[in-house]
């Protein structure tokens, strides 16, 4: 999908002598990227006018639907099919599960001598596992990939529990390594930092509401502090606005990704909470920029890099305001001991040795190479 991950993703392999086509496959227009690369864009096109009452079918009857879609309008397998044919390749990489890897499992299925490799995000897996139906495509679709990546190694547990058997290609963040160098200027000393940071996601998986609850509650202990929500959902701001909270809020899309980095160079809390994900990007741009991070752990992936109360603090339930709001007071109080600098040093520790930029763009161009020569 046209992401900043993938596209961060894409950027490791300039320089490199592959030949790289990226296949649209939700067919949302060209991926901005530094490298050429050969786009499979606008490709969706009618068989035959729009019938009117199509979407009414869709939206009631989507099995019915399906099977007749192919009739209407050229398809993902239709399209990802042509494409094989045409350009032959050694590996299809398929990121993402629910909207890039399931649509093209039977087409898969046909080409079993096609190397498929397959990079498990966020909730890929985790989340998705609880369901009955969920977990039997899952397990059809683990049993035919060849080769996975993850950016945790709770993952690559779960994947091996629902059947995958193909070879693991060891954890890399999601888009990545990051050029820390260029990080550094953006960060203010410790001791000058008085923000609050909080991802303002609400939604199925986020749940900023219960850290905002927290923090109403703190308010007394919070006056020598400034919080900022940022890629907040309308009830979020609702809620700020609804209990007159001076906070500072930004939207969804109000900030650049540059943005978010320069205002966590100046914070020296970070909060993120979610009952599902992988590990977050967000989570380590903030151990990359010294903020001190309170995350939730779902499935135990942030205690994979998050050792509670030395480098940070676990959220075990995200649902519990109670346990968030002592949290908060626990790291107060580890910032007033002065503790917040050890933990920054630390975190640039981890940083340097697993999340810096040329570490993880070999291991992506070695696994390819690998895959290449299996």
């Amino acid at each position: 999908m046209n992401s900043v991950h993938v596209k961060r993703w894409v950027d490791n392999l300039k320089d490199t002598d592959f030949e790289l086509f990226w296949f649209d496959i939700l067919d949302r227009g060209k991926l901005e990227t530094s490298l050429e690369i050969n786009q499979i864009i606008d490709w969706k096109k009618r068989k035959i006018k729009y019938i009117r009452g199509e979407y009414l079918l869709r939206k009631k009857y989507p099995k019915f639907y399906y099977k007749v879609q192919p009739f209407l309008e050229i398809t993902i397998e239709q399209q990802l099919e042509k494409i094989i044919n045409e350009i032959k390749p050694d590996i299809l990489h398929s990121f993402e599960m629910q909207n890039c890897t399931y649509p093209i499992l039977n087409v898969m299925l046909k080409y079993p001598k096609l190397k498929w490799l397959y990079s498990c995000w966020g909730s890929d897996l985790f989340y998705f596992q609880n369901f009955k139906k969920e977990k039997v495509k899952l397990k059809k679709t683990l049993k035919r990939i060849n080769f996975l990546h993850t950016d945790c190694f709770r993952d690559y547990k779960i994947a091996k529990n629902l059947g995958f058997v193909g070879e693991f290609l060891g954890v890399i963040p999601g888009g990545g390594g990051f050029k820390l160098i260029e990080f550094e200027k953006f960060q203010k000393p410790i001791i000058e930092r008085k923000i609050i940071l909080v991802k303002g996601y609400e939604h199925e998986f986020g749940k900023a509401l219960n850290v905002l609850k927290a923090l109403k509650l703190l308010l007394p202990e919070l006056k020598s502090y400034k919080i900022v929500v940022f890629g907040a959902h309308q009830e979020i701001i609702n809620f700020i606005l609804m209990n007159n909270l001076v906070f500072d809020v930004y939207s969804r899309n109000e900030l650049s990704h540059f943005d978010i980095i320069s205002l966590m160079g100046k914070s020296k809390i970070y909060i993120g909470n979610s009952i599902s994900d992988g590990m977050p990007n967000t989570l380590l741009e903030a151990i990359i920029m010294g903020v001190y991070p309170i995350q939730s752990n779902p499935g135990g992936v942030t205690s994979e890099i998050i050792d509670n109360g030395i480098n940070g603090l676990l959220i075990n339930n995200p649902n519990d305001v109670s346990e968030i709001k002592y949290l908060i007071k626990r790291a107060l109080k580890l910032d007033k001991k002065g503790d917040f600098e050890k933990a920054r040093k630390i975190n640039k520790k981890i940083s340097n040795q697993r999340l810096e930029y040329e570490f993880n763009q070999q291991k992506i161009v070695n696994l390819y190479n690998k895959i290449a020569t299996s």
